[in-house]
């Protein structure tokens, strides 16, 4: 039986994401079951900043002891939620929703300022699971502030991100824009003094699209010091731009309310693989939506932990002869240290 090598490791307890070390899968056997070629996007999966949010909520567990409280889904996948709901997490909207006595986790995307100062003011005990480069935006955004410019964010409205970047500083000091067409009608107030910070889980293109028509407008707008789409974003998305023109079809295993899942199946469709379709798992696809489907590619945002990849495949394999064939683009080794309350 042919086997074919894909690369895992185990980030944190029991939820294992793309790595270094090898492992192997059979492609299935002989039989009446039609060929498949998957075709395994590299990187795809979790990214560091997730880790380090689903880590903090584990060690505050284990720390603190059941029930720990987390504003918002600590990261936009039902897997997750449930897997650490489980364990003894209590998800909530709001703060006003936390008994006094019990810890309280804020959730990856980040949150205003006014969270964590209400947090205080009832005197409790919290942790931060921002993910550092959410906080860079953050940072960025009360520099240009600081120095007198009115800050244009990118972003999609309503996301927990972009509710978090807005309510770092005062009401008015940041303008939404979300499509190019926002951007050629976007006001300020000074048009010499203007900077731009992005969400980070945006499509690369699209974003340039809307920076370019920024800077055209407005040709002294301070850029970011470092690109703000961060690097899972940007890794996953060239990914699928890879194999997307050699895919009949394309999973996207991730959540509906995940920014950058969605973005994936935009990339795969005007990539060169128009039928691509998003699940959560192996229990959402519609399996006549294949028929006819000889090389498919898979992917993961990066909220979707690799059991869940691992378990589309398998299921693919009840169905289909399955090859598998990586492809990966870079190798991502990016680790963020956890907040000393629970290191």
């Amino acid at each position: 039986m042919p086997r074919v090598r894909i690369f895992m490791t185990t980030d944190f307890k029991g939820m294992p994401s793309t790595g270094t070390s090898a492992r192997e899968i059979p492609s299935g056997g002989p039989g009446v079951r039609p060929p498949l070629t998957i075709l395994l996007a590299s990187p795809r999966g979790f990214c560091a900043g997730v880790d380090r949010a689903i880590q903090i909520v584990e060690r505050a567990l284990e720390k603190f002891g059941p029930p720990v409280y987390v504003r918002h889904e600590i990261v936009h996948n039902r897997y997750v939620v449930e897997s650490l709901e489980a364990k003894g997490a209590i998800f909530v909207e709001e703060l006003d929703e936390v008994p006094a006595d019990v810890p309280v986790v804020f959730s990856a995307h980040g949150v205003p300022k006014s969270v964590p100062a209400e947090a205080e003011r009832r005197n409790l005990l919290y942790v931060d699971a921002t993910c550092p480069l959410v906080s860079k935006v953050h940072r960025e955004a009360e520099r240009h502030h600081r120095n007198g410019k009115q800050v244009i964010l990118i972003g999609h409205a309503g996301h927990p991100e972009v509710i978090g970047t807005m309510g770092q500083l005062p009401e008015g000091a940041v303008v939404l824009v979300e499509t190019v067409a926002d951007a050629e009608r976007v006001e300020v107030a000074d048009p010499a003094n203007v900077a731009f910070a992005t969400q980070t889980t945006l499509s690369v293109d699209d974003t340039a699209d809307i920076v370019a028509a920024l800077q055209r407008r407005f040709p002294e707008i301070d850029a970011p010091r470092r690109e703000d789409i961060c690097y899972a974003t940007t890794n996953r998305q060239q990914a699928v731009k890879e194999i997307a023109p050699r895919c009949d079809a394309m999973l996207v295993i991730g959540a509906p309310n995940s920014s950058n899942s969605m973005r994936l199946v935009e990339v795969a469709e005007r990539h060169g693989c128009t039928k691509a379709r998003l699940v959560q798992r192996a229990a959402d696809i519609d399996w006549g939506w294949l028929d006819g489907v000889a090389r498919l590619g898979i992917t993961a945002g990066a909220r979707a932990p690799e059991l869940l990849v691992d378990e589309v495949i398998e299921a693919c394999r009840e169905r289909f002869d399955v090859a598998v064939e990586e492809v990966a683009i870079a190798r991502e080794n990016v680790t963020f240290k956890l907040p000393r309350a629970v290191a």
